[in-house]
């Protein structure tokens, strides 16, 4: 039997392939172009293909695809095999430079928010070298981006490398000003921590609402839930071990470092945490994820959910995204370092990140917003709408201590000046964590957790990374002109305090007291849905800062903007739509046919006994029989709103509407529906229940 170490990233044409199939010259070539970004040459680019395709039909492979992430949220290919005709009627296996650097898939069935007509079909795919190349199935999967016959960007990898290269050039700058003039680049890493369920297939699919939404739209809370906090840690049961057992398998055979897995706080839920990696490859690596988490649950008969919460009740499922910021040379610039200058150094990044979630407040909440992740955000369970920074105690010490130009009480009674002879040594993290901040610092890098379970965490980090580099961009500016470097570096160090430490909270997220502290006292914003986020994505001052630093062009950020709210009202159309169909099908009838079966046995008794009040009876179906013409009306008003909804052309105006009326329709209904399944027999009710669904798996 072979062991981790023999098969990991057996299935990826790694640098470890590549060091054996390339020429040294070859090899060379590759690698400057992944690690500088040079142009990669024809010739190199037949070289390398060949071998590809040599590797990969040596492990099975047929077919090759450009694997990309288009704006629908999940990857796209499209397979071609590596046949062509031979002059003697047979086959021979080919793949040429162009055909991996350049794909052309048909681009009018993506989004494009309103930059490509449907009619103008043409789209390009064009190979990511600083992203392996994998073999999924019998395919070599070749991960890619994707752009419009006129350029602009109709995925989500483009901008993410565009804002890998805003960063680096920004951080570089700093750099070279602390005299470092040997690092080559900088690089974001992250490690993504992905939080799902798992319910039966027998159940899920008698469940239409998880078929065709990924959550529960009906569902009354159940005698037990997560109150006992048995199951968070607990005993992995040998049905999910077993999924958890294959599931690390395939990916560690895709080079995915999968490290950590346990259950989580809710009945059902469980989650699964990489070792970090850079941001590209760990977008690609969670994207790949979520698609093998599927298909392995579907061989053991389970069905995996990664919606944000198919369950009210019970805490949903997140993403943690733990980002950080270091040098080719492996310097985390986010870690205090042995030397006062070191210190210096890392103080002026940590400003940088906390001046760019302050700036950047909206654009981050943006980031994460969909229709899913608006049930969980603020929920008691996961960050509030509300961004804010933890640091901790001692940070945030070393932070006062420089604002007032007092001595640092951890350290000698020196003044906080910031001369490379003055500056204490402080320790890396020597506080609690704090579970219900949106975005902690825990040691080396910061923890955003307000990202949903099933989004990509490409969004998340573009905006991250554009903000930190307008920061950084900034203080580069001003400390490049500067005559006194280190009076200069105190003093923007003691300005971006004084201007953003009200984004620094250290207390508990989750009580409303700190809320109402957040907007009216800090002044920070609170936007609880997408429909009250997403508009401030145009604002003059993100456009401004994502077009300056070339992530975006406004084009892009017009149509990404009607992409979500259109996403976001299409996906609350096909619930409300699924929950009218239900209730009017399903539920109301056997509500129904329940209370008429009371009402039969309560005329059965009357008949054996008149003397017999028959109040049980009599009592059930009186409160049936109002809740079913409650459902009815409730539907009724329901479909009445999602009318109205068609008439409403405007994608801004749809989707307040939705927020407004339609969400507020649904949640009737549910309420009228949950209190049927209460009080009907499980016999009658037409669909697994809570308790089934979510204890069901052993």
């Amino acid at each position: 039997m072979e062991t981790v170490s023999e098969y990991f990233g057996s299935l990826v044409f790694d640098d470890r392939v590549m060091k054996a199939t390339l020429s040294a010259k070859v090899y060379g070539s590759l690698k400057k172009t992944i690690d500088e970004g040079t142009a990669l040459d024809i010739g190199v680019a037949n070289a390398v293909a060949a071998a590809m395709k040599d590797w990969a039909i040596s492990k099975g492979a047929t077919h090759y695809t450009h694997w990309f992430q288009p704006l629908t949220g999940i990857t796209a290919e499209k397979h071609d095999s590596f046949i062509s005709p031979s002059p003697d009627g047979g086959v021979i296996m080919e793949f040429s430079g162009k055909e991996l650097i350049k794909g052309e898939p048909d681009a009018s069935s993506f989004p494009s928010g309103g930059l490509r007509a449907t009619f103008e079909a043409r789209g390009y795919t064009a190979w990511d070298p600083t992203s392996y190349a994998f073999i999924k199935g019998r395919t070599l999967c070749i991960p890619t981006a994707f752009c419009s016959y006129g350029g602009e960007a109709l995925d989500k990898k483009t901008p993410l490398l565009r804002s890998m290269g805003a960063l680096n050039k920004q951080a570089l700058r700093i750099l070279r000003l602390f005299g470092n003039n040997t690092a080559k680049c900088v690089r974001s890493s992250v490690g993504p921590e992905q939080e799902y369920f798992l319910v039966t297939q027998e159940m899920y699919d008698q469940r239409p609402d998880l078929r065709f939404t990924g959550r529960t739209l009906f569902g009354a809370k159940p005698p037990k839930g997560q109150e006992m906090d048995d199951h968070y840690f607990g005993v992995i049961k040998p049905r999910v071990a077993a999924f958890m057992e294959e599931l690390n398998h395939e990916l560690w055979k895709l080079g995915i470092l999968a490290k950590t897995e346990h259950n989580e706080v809710a009945p059902a839920q469980h989650e699964l945490a990489p070792i970090y990696t850079t941001t590209n490859i760990a977008t690609d690596h969670n994207q790949l994820t979520m698609e093998i988490m599927q298909k392995i649950a579907a061989k053991h008969g389970l069905v995996c959910l990664l919606h944000e919460k198919p369950f009210a009740g019970v805490n949903g499922s997140g993403k943690h995204n733990n980002w950080s910021i270091a040098t080719d040379a492996g310097q985390n610039l986010l870690s205090p370092g042995e030397t006062p200058y070191e210190n210096a150094q890392f103080l002026l990044f940590l400003c940088a990140v906390i001046k760019a979630v302050d700036d950047y407040q909206d654009l981050l909440r943006i980031s994460v917003a969909t229709a899913g992740n608006d049930h969980r955000l603020g929920a008691n369970e996961a960050p509030p709408a509300v961004v804010s920074i933890f640091l901790g105690d001692e940070l945030n010490a070393v932070l006062q201590a420089i604002e007032n130009d007092t001595p640092y009480e951890g350290a000698k009674k020196t003044q906080m000046k910031l001369g490379v002879d003055v500056l204490p040594k402080f320790n890396r993290d020597t506080t609690d964590r704090n579970r219900t901040s949106p975005f902690a610092f825990t040691g080396n890098k910061f923890e955003f957790r307000m990202l949903g379970s099933s989004n990509s965490i490409a969004c998340a980090n573009i905006m991250l990374n554009s903000a930190v580099a307008e920061s950084l961009k900034i203080y580069a500016d001003r400390l490049e002109g500067a005559k006194d470097f280190e009076t200069a570096l105190h003093g923007m160090i003691q300005k971006t305090i004084r201007d953003h430490k009200h984004i620094i909270f250290n207390g508990n997220g989750y009580d409303d007291s700190w809320i109402r502290e957040a907007t009216e006292k800090r002044g920070l914003l609170n936007y609880r849905t997408t429909p009250d986020c997403m508009p401030h994505l145009l604002d003059k001052k993100n456009v401004d800062m994502l077009t300056g630093h070339g992530v975006f062009s406004e084009a892009e950020l017009r149509s990404r903007c009607d992409i979500m709210l259109e996403n976001y009202c299409k996906t609350v159309v096909i619930e409300a739509s699924t929950m009218a169909d239900m209730a009017k099908t399903q539920i109301a009838p056997a509500v129904e046919g329940y209370a008429a079966d009371v009402a039969k046995s309560a005329a059965a008794k009357k008949a054996l006994d008149a003397s017999l009040a028959c109040s049980y009876e009599l009592g059930v179906v009186k409160k049936l029989s109002a809740l079913t013409d409650r459902i009815a009306g409730k539907v009724e008003e329901l479909e009445d709103a999602l009318l109205f909804l068609q008439k409403c052309e405007d994608i801004f105006a749809q989707s307040a509407m939705i927020r407004d009326s339609v969400l507020v329709k649904m949640g009737e209904l549910r309420v009228a529906c949950d209190e049927a399944e209460t009080i009907t027999a499980k016999s009658w009710w037409p669909y697994p229940t809570y308790a089934d669904l979510l204890f069901s798996v052993k």
